[in-house]
């Protein structure tokens, strides 16, 4: 067991990875480091960054430094004494069509490097390819995977199986359970950079998600080349626990200037929106006007903070249970995060499982898209399984009050002081009260203090929402077999959106229309309306609207 996992949120989690040069907390961003060409040494990543890890490529150092990296190290060659990770050339396989060094002599390189993670030489899946040349590179990995224990003689690196198959998730998931039926530490997604170079991350959703579901739980996933950082909080809301990025190096050399939702040229700037240490005693022109070398190491140190600083957001985020907030604000970065996130949503209960019951805060419901997270499916799913009405003899659907929880509010006591009136206490025991609210459908109100029924805040909701609901709470009436049931409508579309939906269910109900509910003479019609009803049924008569 090399991970420990300490805290979680949708599929993030806070953990912990321990390797023979130390541990590396997750979430974790692992810069990309060129030996060749360093805008930022190794030493400064740990230094003035507090990057735990970095990663390097043992088939660009073989070529390059041959017996000499070998010889020295691959931390005393780096300059680094934190953890290394290196990659195996199959990015280079994947660009330029092959590599001249064998998968063997790959796993014996790295070995000699001392490097502490290790990813063997698998066979990149093309954004391209075809179906079957596809399932051939899923077959000839899992292979490379099988011929690692075999030649494999260093017991203290952790060793990383690439999981592939491209834009067919059906492969990725294959791809996914034949590397994890062997003993890897870790495992990590290839080929996405085509993916996301695209912007095709809703085809990114599904290729992670294959994967995550598909491998055990106790070992940590790799996205390879995650990028931008307006794509970190998507990766780790879906379960990537590690991700490496040559992004901040790369769009400094091309003069892009980092955001954490966007990108911009330093020449298209006016001001700076940025307050790390480069940014905040400069301006645009200083960039500009600054000699081409010393320009690039600035904006890729300036790219770095902005990297650090979102790492720093989505860890917190998952402390506090916030991160699908988080999400859902990356998301209106660009359209195609949005519809990363529509996308994710099909995965409602996969999130719902694995994200924790109890919160210490509330929730902030933007819009329907919200639908979607962890703590309405699971409400939804948990009122339908275990809530039980008793013998109610009667249910009461109402408005919410302008106070919350109703069952501690001023509300809740002038309504039962008007049943109790009009109807006597023995009566009112077989009454039961629900709310109709958006965005939870049916509140019953043994359950308004229930996370997060009375501990929430709403925009309000839009024409989905109020759909979504008012089905809901038909379902509810329906599944529990209540009966009578008596709406309270405030002519809300929330309200009028229930009486469709119960109409639609073939629910036999009776409405009482209030503009204001929770009056003190709304309270007293709504009782003797009650009292109507249920002197009704004692009698033996009900009426035609039954």
């Amino acid at each position: 067991m090399c991970f420990e996992v300490r805290q979680g949120d949708l599929l993030g989690r806070l953990g912990v990875v321990e390797t023979k040069s130390g541990r590396l907390k997750t979430p974790a961003l692992l810069p990309v480091v060129n030996p060749a060409i360093q805008l930022v040494s190794p030493r400064e990543l740990k230094e003035i960054f507090g990057f735990e890890a970095i990663m390097t490529n043992a088939y660009i150092l073989m070529k390059r430094y041959g017996q000499e990296a070998s010889e020295r190290g691959v931390h005393e060659l780096l300059g680094f004494d934190g953890v290394v990770v290196t990659d195996s050339g199959a990015y280079q396989l994947l660009v330029y069509g092959r590599v001249d060094v064998s998968p063997d002599d790959v796993v014996a390189y790295q070995e000699a490097l001392g490097s502490d993670i290790a990813v063997i030489l698998d066979v990149p899946t093309g954004w391209t390819d075809a179906r079957e040349k596809a399932l051939k590179t899923v077959l000839e990995t899992a292979e490379r995977g099988r011929r690692l224990w075999e030649v494999k003689k260093r017991d203290d690196i952790l060793w990383v199986g690439p999981i592939q198959g491209g834009r067919f998730p059906d492969l990725v998931a294959r791809s996914a359970k034949l590397m994890s039926s062997m003993p890897f530490h870790i495992h990590a997604l290839g080929s996405p950079t085509p993916v996301m170079e695209a912007y095709r991350f809703d085809v990114l959703v599904d290729m992670v998600m294959a994967a995550k579901l598909n491998i055990p739980p106790d070992r940590p996933l790799h996205l390879f080349g995650a990028g931008h950082p307006m794509t970190f909080a998507l990766a780790v809301a879906l379960g990537c626990d590690m991700f490496d990025s040559a992004a901040y190096a790369l769009f400094a050399r091309d003069g892009r200037y980092m955001m954490e939702h966007g990108t911009a040229r330093v020449e298209e700037l006016s001001y700076l929106p940025c307050d790390c240490p480069i940014c905040s005693r400069r301006e645009p022109s200083d960039f500009l006007e600054a000699p081409k070398p010393e320009r690039e190491r600035l904006l890729a140190m300036h790219n770095l903070y902005v990297c650090t600083r979102e790492i720093r957001a989505i860890r917190q985020a998952i402390a506090e249970g916030r991160l699908w907030e988080l999400l859902i604000r990356r998301a209106h970065a660009h359209p195609s995060m949005l519809k990363a996130v529509k996308a994710m949503t099909k995965y409602a209960d996969v999130l719902e499982e694995r994200s924790p019951a109890r919160r210490r805060k509330g929730v902030f419901i933007f819009s329907s898209l919200d639908l979607a997270r962890p703590e309405l499916v699971r409400y939804k799913r948990r009122l339908m399984e275990r809530f039980s009405p008793g013998r109610p003899g009667l249910l009461v659907l109402l408005p919410p009050p302008p106070s919350r929880p109703l069952s501690r509010s001023p509300e809740h006591e002038a309504l039962f002081k008007a049943l109790y009136k009009a109807l006597g206490l023995e009566e009112t025991a077989g009454i039961q009260v629900c709310m109709y609210m958006a965005p939870f459908g049916p509140v019953p109100l043994e359950l308004d203090q229930v996370h997060p029924l009375s501990q929430h805040e709403t925009a309000g909701p839009d024409e989905e929402m109020i759909s979504y609901s008012a089905e809901v709470v038909a379902s509810f009436v329906i599944s529990k077999g209540l009966k009578p049931v008596l709406l309270v409508s405030d002519a809300s579309p929330l309200a009028k959106a229930v009486e469709a939906s119960l109409r639609r269910a073939g629910v036999e109900f009776e409405v009482l229309v209030e503009r204001e509910p929770w009056t003190r003479e709304a309270l007293l019609r709504l009782s003797k309306e009650i009292a109507s009803i249920l002197g009704r049924r004692t009698r033996g008569y009900v009426s035609p609207s039954f």
